[in-house]
């Protein structure tokens, strides 16, 4: 009986320990996940579109290492998803993808918020959902130097020239606006109009006016045309807004960020990013 006793009162003192070590483990695993769970914020850009956003090789200038690359994203969208980020207490993880994946990218959950120049259009908006605006701007037009089209003042000046803009964007719609403008296929990227340009197989490509500012300041050969008879555009269309999955609950809290973001403060990390893109964009 001693024995049975003994052997008993053995088993209840090793379940005592097991449990107790369990007990431990799990403590360790509670408190790891507090301190590691501080949890992502993913933004999905082009990485492709300076001053609003560009690749480069190091983390200057407030970039932030694009996930799954050697590389780093900066510009003024990632500048305004940091202070986005830093707001919501999570960390910014940039995701680097084409301009025509990110709203399937936002809508699958792989990323959860464009910031990448994208206009609340209403087109848009009956797919996804946005934040209030955090950027606007004025259409213009990129040219050669030393074209006839330098010194249009009127975007009927365009008649007869070969002109483009980015696939799915305002920027190629408005084209229309132009009598006798010859149309050329839209263009996935900003670079390759660029080199387009360049080469001469356009005359020249709709932007923003930030780019415009940044093709001309990177590339001698380019002038930002501006106009006093410009295209006729919707608000939404020279707008910027965070682009958020239907029914996010981010919105609001991305909303108050936003608020938080002064037009001075605005104004100095869009001229910081047209003064810090890499040359080669």
């Amino acid at each position: 009986m001693k024995k049975s006793l003994g052997l008993f009162t053995a088993i209840i003192l090793v379940l005592i320990m097991a449990l107790a070590a369990c007990g431990s483990d799990d403590s360790k695993k509670e408190g790891a996940s507090k301190e590691e769970t501080k949890g992502t914020f993913k933004v999905g850009l082009e990485a492709a579109y300076a001053p609003f956003n560009w690749t480069q090789k190091d983390d200057s200038n407030g970039a932030v290492k694009i996930d799954g690359n050697a590389e780093y994203a900066g510009g003024y969208d990632v500048q305004i998803a940091q202070k986005i980020a830093d707001s919501l207490d999570k960390e910014l993880v940039i995701v680097k993808t084409e301009w025509d994946g990110l709203i399937p990218s936002l809508i699958s959950g792989k990323i959860d918020a464009v910031i990448a120049g994208m206009s609340p259009t209403e087109e848009r908006k009956q797919t996804i959902d946005f934040s209030d605006i955090y950027y606007t701007s004025d259409l213009v037009m990129v040219v050669k130097k030393g074209s006839k089209y330098e010194e249009a003042t009127s975007i009927q000046d365009f008649s007869g020239a070969k002109i483009t803009g980015q696939l799915n964007t305002s920027h190629y719609k408005v084209i229309d606006q132009i009598k006798g403008v010859k149309k050329e296929t839209a263009s996935d990227n900003f670079s390759a109009m660029r080199v387009a340009l360049q080469s001469g197989k356009i005359d020249g490509y709709v932007s923003e006016r930030p780019e415009g500012i940044s093709a001309s300041s990177a590339n001698d050969d380019f002038v930002m045309v501006e106009f006093t008879e410009g295209f006729k555009t919707e608000v939404e269309d020279s707008a910027i807004a965070v682009g958020l999955k239907k029914g996010s609950d981010l919105t609001e809290d991305i909303n108050k960020a936003l608020a938080e973001i002064s037009e001075d403060q605005r104004k100095e990390i869009m001229d910081e990013a047209i003064q810090n893109q890499p040359a080669a964009e």
